[in-house]
Parts: structure tokens; C-alpha cells; sequence
């Protein structure tokens, strides 16, 4: 068990020094992109709009837009740093290893979620500068925030086991994940939508996680936020067996 907690520690390690070494490309960035989503939706346009929920357009948008860092941040590393593992062959070395396949997939999950959070984070200080940010319930924000985290690690390393190409890793970002977090509930409030589309809304998993998650912070939600927590440990149980399964059957890897 030592020798597991090790092999994981030093993955983990690699990953989050990676991370913070090219910090320039890893933190810097996303934290832009959401510094103008604040100036424009909620500064221009958020000025205009009437209040949700009690409270103004800029602090119902915050906990989405820092949902919406920690989701992306967290799938683009893992499925970037386990690809390029694959790429230059060296994650070979993992497997042949006595380093069992759990370790191997919570090693990359952690790497991910320490990206994640800490855009998240960073975020979240960003968003002080342009709104006074209440927290209701400091438990179901953290929930939300590390649950979210896990579940987007392991499906990115599920899309970095499959990608045959480095064109393949940004086909799900762009194509799925993207549109459902535009969709998820990060500019809207369902209570908006007509029943029709509240109904099909809440088929996007996304909305769960952004919904429980803006409930730590302002005590509203659109969904039941139990639901969303078991939703995030079923997504969490099932994600992680398939990592292992495909870890197991060498898929991608061994040729």
C-alpha cells in the first residue's frame, strides 16, 4: 500500500508541476477568457437586465462562469498530459510498471483537478473585482466544485485513452462539453425558458453541477441539488471503471 501511495504522490506531483511550471499556459489564459466574460455579460449587458433570484445579473453569473473554468480546465489537462504521455511513449513505462491501473488513472485525475480548482479559484478572486459574492453554504460549493472536477478529469482521460491524434483531443471540448456548458445554465435561469425547454434543459447533465454549485454560493437553484450530487458520484463510480477497463484491455496504447 506504501509503495501505491507513492507511485501516486509522484504522478500527482509531475502533473501539478507541469501545471504551475508553464503557468503562463495553464492558469493565465482561462482566466482571461473569463475576466472579459465579466466585463461584457456582466458589466455591458448584465446593467440592463433585470435581477434573478434577488440578485443582479453579475453575481447570478459568477458561480457559472467559475463552474465553466473548473469544468474545462479540468478535462484539458488530463486529456492533453495523458495524450502526450501516449504520444511519446513514455506512459509505457507506467504500465509495465508494478503500479496498479487505479493509481495510474487518480494519478492523472489528481494533475487535472489541481488545474481545475485552481482556475476556479483564481476565477472566483477575478470575480470580486466586479461583484460582492455572497456563499450560503461553503460545503456544497466545495462538493460541487471537487466532484465536478473529478468526473470532467476522468472523461478527459477516457477522451486522451482513445485520441489517436492530437486533432482528436479537441473534438469533445469543442463539439460537447462547450455547448452543454453554454447551455447548462451559466447566463440563464430555467425559470426563463418555457416548460417545453425547461423539461429538455434538464436532460443536460451540466446543469446539475452549475446549479448546486451556484446554490452554495447564493442559496438558488433551478434543480433538486441531492439529485445533482448523486448524478456527480454516478458519473464519478462509472467513469473511473472505464478508465480502468480501458487501462486493462491496453485500448490505444498497446498496438
Amino acid at each position: 500500500m506504501k509503495a501505491n501511495l507513492i507511485s501516486l504522490l509522484s504522478i500527482a506531483k509531475k502533473e501539478i508541476i507541469r501545471i504551475f511550471r508553464i503557468w503562463v499556459q495553464t492558469l493565465v489564459p482561462p482566466v482571461i477568457t473569463m475576466t472579459l466574460y465579466f466585463i461584457i455579460f456582466g458589466s455591458f449587458i448584465g446593467s440592463q437586465l433585470l435581477d434573478i433570484g434577488g440578485y443582479d445579473y453579475m453575481a447570478f453569473i459568477a458561480p457559472g462562469l467559475i463552474m465553466m473554468s473548473i469544468i474545462t480546465n479540468s478535462y484539458t489537462n488530463t486529456v492533453s498530459s495523458f495524450f502526450s504521455a501516449k504520444f511519446q511513449r513514455n506512459v509505457e513505462e507506467l504500465l509495465v510498471s508494478p503500479t496498479p491501473n487505479w493509481v495510474i488513472v487518480l494519478g492523472y485525475v489528481v494533475g487535472g483537478m489541481s488545474r481545475g480548482l485552481s482556475v476556479g479559484l483564481l476565477v472566483a478572486l477575478v470575480s470580486l473585482a466586479f461583484v460582492r459574492l455572497p456563499l450560503y453554504s461553503l460545503t456544497y460549493a466545495v462538493l460541487f466544485a471537487v466532484l465536478t472536477s473529478f468526473v470532467f478529469a476522468l472523461a478527459g482521460m477516457v477522451n486522451g485513452i482513445f485520441a489517436k491524434k492530437f486533432d482528436d483531443i479537441s473534438i469533445i471540448p469543442t463539439f460537447v462539453i462547450t455547448p452543454l456548458t453554454y447551455l447548462g445554465g451559466v447566463f440563464y435561469s430555467l425559470a426563463l425558458l418555457p416548460d417545453f425547454w425547461q423539461i429538455v434543459s434538464k436532460a443536460n447533465p451540466i446543469i446539475y453541477m452549475i446549479g448546486g454549485f451556484r446554490y452554495g454560493f447564493l442559496g438558488i437553484t433551478d434543480i433538486s441539488v441531492w439529485l445533482g450530487v448523486v448524478m456527480l458520484l454516478m458519473f464519478s463510480v462509472l467513469l473511473f471503471i472505464v478508465n480502468l477497463f480501458l487501462l486493462d484491455k491496453g485500448y490505444g496504447i498497446r498496438t
